[in-house]
């Protein structure tokens, strides 16, 4: 019972973390949009909040070994909060260069928050419930993992209705005070040797993995960073610039995307049961999806170099990528835990997020760059050339049954 309520607990500070992360993504998006910042300008808002992803998922899952996944959960929290109140200081008066450079800055110590965050709450999942069978596993890590992200979606809507009634500050602030409350609770609920490693592992070590970890962690880099090609820049600027979009619809569909992503990523191991025979994924799950996934942006992108309707291709094809994209993740996220030990989880899930984190800054970086050159079409075609590339890491893994979900 107390691993179950920790695992609440968790679940829960991870949830609050989502809302913000998802508002602040689509506050700093909509707002520098109407300000007239370019695709590119808006793509380096993100960058930093991308690589210090990587940075902190490197560096963070040896500290969360070390020191306990409640410090780096607790430190996640509260930097979130504090990089909110920092960017509710920007000054509308400041010159373009200098504003980009603080958005930057405050988007790092986000970036650093979010990771340190997943990190401890991923990690958390093997640590509570290390014992369990490998299909009780999958689903708690796909619950985990599609409750947050459907609540990201909700944060996609949430921040598009705050810039809209209280203005970019007001938001921020009502945004971080909320958080605060969060980490409260969780500073005086959680225990605090949570996650820490039997036998310390030294910093040199961080990047030695074993092959199927780092097959699984490129293929990662691939998937998300497919995503995040149109998803970050282009498709946003694309609703709001070619269709004519409002704040509103353009949070609201973001939203109901992510949601919608998020709840397939939940049930993802009823969808998957037929097709696994009442098994759990296996490398040859992960291969197939991310070939099916690559096919069908491919089509999406054809679709739309043939000016077919973009309700079409555009709203209903990413709807259904976000579908396939949604089991390959869960797929994922299942595949890194049942490959690691228990006492290992925060270093070796740490070093696949740092895989992830390398994606999406890959991807947020072209998002803006290939839009500004060629449009959405341009993305999802840049977009299905990454997906095969994570289907050709995905054909190392290992077919039979995976060997550390002890």
């Amino acid at each position: 019972m107390t691993d179950l309520r920790n695992y609440v607990l968790v679940t829960a500070a991870y949830w609050g973390f989502t809302l913000t992360d998802g508002a602040l993504r689509m506050l700093v998006l909509l707002h520098f949009h109407d300000l007239g910042y370019t695709a590119v300008q808006i793509a380096l808002l993100f960058l930093l909040y991308e690589f210090f992803g990587v940075v902190t998922n490197l560096v963070g899952g040896w500290i969360g070994s070390h020191l306990g996944l409640k410090v780096t959960l607790f430190a996640g929290l509260g930097l979130q909060v504090f990089s909110l109140f920092v960017l509710a200081l920007l000054n509308p008066a400041w010159p373009v260069a200098v504003s980009v450079a603080y958005v930057m800055g405050a988007q790092a110590l986000s970036g650093i928050a979010k990771d340190l965050t997943k990190m401890s709450s991923k990690s958390a999942i093997k640590v509570l419930v290390p014992e369990e069978a490998d299909s009780a596993l999958f689903k708690w890590v796909a619950l985990l993992t599609g409750s947050k992200n459907a609540l990201k979606g909700g944060g996609f809507f949430l921040g598009g209705v705050l810039l809209t009634w209280f203005g970019f500050r007001g938001a921020l602030i009502a945004m971080a005070l909320g958080l605060a409350a969060v980490l409260t609770v969780a500073v005086v609920a959680l225990p605090r040797d949570m996650g820490c490693a039997r036998v310390k592992v030294k910093f040199s070590r961080i990047l030695s993995k074993t092959r199927e970890i780092n097959l699984l962690s490129a293929a990662r880099m691939f998937l998300f960073g497919s995503r995040d090609i149109w998803f970050v820049v282009g498709l946003p600027v694309f609703l709001s610039a070619s269709l004519g979009w409002s704040h509103t619809e353009v949070g609201g569909f973001l939203a109901l995307w992510v949601i919608g992503y998020g709840g397939v990523q939940a049930l993802a191991p009823g969808l998957l049961k037929g097709v696994l025979a009442g098994g759990t994924p296996r490398g040859g799950t992960a291969t197939l999806g991310a070939i099916s996934l690559a096919l069908l942006t491919a089509l999406i992108a054809a679709g739309v170099s043939l000016g077919l309707p973009p309700w079409l291709t555009v709203v209903g094809g990413l709807a259904l990528f976000g579908l396939v994209f949604a089991i390959n993740s869960s797929v994922h996220s299942y595949l890194i835990l049942a490959y690691t030990e228990s006492d290992q989880a925060a270093l070796n899930v740490g070093f696949y997020y740092m895989a992830n984190a390398m994606g999406r800054l890959v991807g947020t970086l072209l998002s803006g760059v290939v839009f500004q050159m060629g449009g959405l079409v341009s993305c999802l075609w840049v977009s299905a050339v990454f997906v095969a590339v994570a289907a050709l890491f995905s054909l190392g893994l290992p077919r039979g049954r995976v060997v550390g979900s002890s």
